[in-house]
């Protein structure tokens, strides 16, 4: 087992499941808009790189002279709707309790405000020093300059931090900044792009990294 001093764990996708509120937002908006709806898969493939990017990718081309009115119809309804049916997955405080003596981050490129208010609604933003969003700082995933920044701070080594999410910016972001990454499997990221990353670990449920770290 790997001995870990601080854990960086990505928000959507790996410790909440929040892909119904994301796309019942998405598509609000887009009926709003008198455009037509998209599946939940096609529009769960969109997440990843905030909500920008994730209008812009629902609206498509044809659309995009829409993105402003249509961010702002979203940000208002998401704001609104964001704990209708998103839950923590399995085990997830289980796991959090189990390294409490660890220095746990949230760092997400989903808006700070949108991770504060549900991480504080399901009761586990006690368990992180810091919760990091997209517009938190100049920088995001995979940015190098965002872990860079976290050891800097908290003066942990490299080789004794890990990455933990389900997205391809996740492993990205710990390859670029030269730290351990840890690939969730069961999250919203497409599995096999996934693998293919070459993750230093992997784990199908989060509680499997009670026996990857200590």
């Amino acid at each position: 087992m790997k001995r870990i001093d601080m854990m960086i764990f990505d928000f959507d996708g790996t410790l909440v499941s929040t892909g119904d509120d994301l796309a019942d937002s998405v598509n609000y908006t887009l009926r709003t808009l008198d455009l037509e709806e998209k599946s939940k898969n096609e529009i769960i493939g969109f997440v990843g790189d905030g909500i920008s990017k994730l209008m812009e990718r629902a609206l498509g081309q044809d659309a995009l002279g829409l993105h402003e009115k249509a961010m702002k119809i979203f940000a208002e309804y998401y704001d609104k709707n964001l704990l209708r049916n998103t839950v923590l997955y399995p085990h997830v405080k289980d796991v959090l309790k189990y390294y409490e003596n660890k220095k746990k981050i949230i760092l997400t490129n989903k808006r700070h405000k949108f991770t504060i208010k549900i991480a504080q609604g399901l009761n586990i933003d006690q368990y992180f020093s810091e919760i990091i969003g997209i517009d938190s700082l100049p920088f995001s995933k995979p940015d190098r300059r965002i872990t860079e920044y976290l050891l800097e701070k908290y003066t942990f080594s490299k080789e004794n931090t890990v990455i933990v999410g389900d997205g391809i910016n996740d492993i990205l972001a710990a390859r670029n900044g030269g730290v351990l990454s840890c690939a969730c499997l069961n999250g919203l990221g497409n599995r096999n792009d996934l693998l293919k990353m070459k993750a230093d670990y992997y784990c199908e449920d989060l509680r499997e990294m009670t026996s990857l770290f200590i």
